[in-house]
């Protein structure tokens, strides 16, 4: 009897280092492959993502570790095989979630490093950008509901539990879907934004009164930072059911417009000219637009548009006040006269003339 069971502690503990050997050698195998890939430059794996993986990788082969019966054998724990087995399944399901979560965000990262968002005409990295963050958070979603779904499911008194539950959940489900309804209309939303995208992030948009730009977009709601450095925080429904102003949905460059009101004897071929050798003197313009437009006139004075053009919003906006400075003073050093002034005219009755007065 003694010999048997040093026999069978010995084939065990043989079992448990060959197996032993067997995972460790897979491990640094996996490693070693992942090593090399990052050397590769049509592969580029960074060496921190292989560090990232590493672990899950580790506690997968361990969990396969845990369920062998040689190990139990060994230990004299035979008897707690349901245990062993229950530790091991969870292990490996908390594992395997792990190193998909980590794999979905090194193939993000991968992806947006081809991508330089702090480029002028970064229109493609912000729709891309755009979609993996949102896609990303979906997906992550999705991946622990199921994990936890199937953790619980391991358990018979659980599974139980829960066949009774969808059996008896007809009404339960409805005043739940009615309940929930705003709460999936939102994440919809969220889906919808990442596929049609009407916003992306860095995008410049005038919403609620206010200018700013996209700062975060997630399943819920949008954050946008207000150009005094303000948060606005919105419901992404927001961006499906209302309109609002987006500057740059399908280019970053956009027109700027100075309005002037000045007399009916101002030369309007000076200011052109005076335009032109404002906006060539300044790298806000981007040389496309330079125009002067008369696109009013009323009783004391006539409306004067300045039309130029520039990158994006916020030079379009430095551009703007610095021409509406220029004319302004080219105007009052040398045409004063053409400043808006009020005309009044009286009339003597006792003289035999009318006089005018400005």
């Amino acid at each position: 009897m003694l010999n048997d069971f040093f026999n069978d502690n010995y084939k065990s503990l043989l079992l448990l280092l060959g197996s032993l050997t067997v995972l460790l050698v897979s491990y640094f195998i996996v490693l070693k492959i992942l090593r090399k890939l990052g050397k590769n430059p049509k592969y580029l794996i960074p060496p921190s993502s292989v560090k990232k993986v590493s672990t899950p990788i580790f506690f997968i082969l361990l969990s396969i570790l845990i369920r062998m019966g040689s190990l139990r054998q060994l230990l004299g724990l035979t008897h707690l095989e349901l245990y062993f087995r229950k530790a091991s399944t969870l292990l490996f399901i908390f594992a395997f979630t792990w190193l998909l979560i980590t794999v979905i965000q090194i193939i993000k990262e991968h992806v947006m490093h081809t991508y330089d968002m702090n480029t002028s005409n970064n229109l493609r990295a912000r729709k891309v950008a755009t979609q993996f963050n949102i896609l990303e958070r979906i997906i992550i979603f999705i991946i622990i509901i199921l994990a936890a779904g199937i953790a619980l499911m391991s358990f018979d008194s659980i599974r139980e539990i829960g066949v009774s539950i969808f059996a008896s959940a007809g009404v339960a489900g409805i005043i739940i879907g009615f309940s929930a309804q705003k709460m999936i209309g939102t994440i919809l939303a969220g889906i919808q934004i990442a596929i049609a995208q009407p916003i992306k992030l860095d995008d410049v948009v005038v919403v609620e009164g206010e200018w700013g730009r996209i700062e975060e977009i997630t399943l819920t709601y949008v954050v946008v930072k207000i150009w005094d450095k303000r948060r606005l925080i919105l419901p992404t429904t927001y961006f499906i059911d209302k309109p609002f102003q987006n500057w740059t949905k399908s280019s970053a460059d956009i027109l700027g417009t100075v309005f002037l009101y000045t007399d009916y004897s101002v030369p309007f071929d000076a200011i052109r000219k005076e335009l032109t050798r404002i906006l060539k003197g300044t790298e806000l313009w981007d040389g496309e637009v330079n125009n002067i437009q008369v696109t009013d006139s009323k009783v004391n004075s006539v409306e004067i548009r300045a039309l130029m053009s520039a990158k994006d919003s916020s030079t379009a906006w430095d551009l703007r006040v610095h021409v509406r400075e220029k004319l302004i003073t080219f105007l009052q050093q040398n045409y004063p006269e053409s400043l808006p002034r009020t005309r009044l005219r009286l009339e003597n009755m006792e003289g035999s003339g009318n006089t005018t007065h400005e």
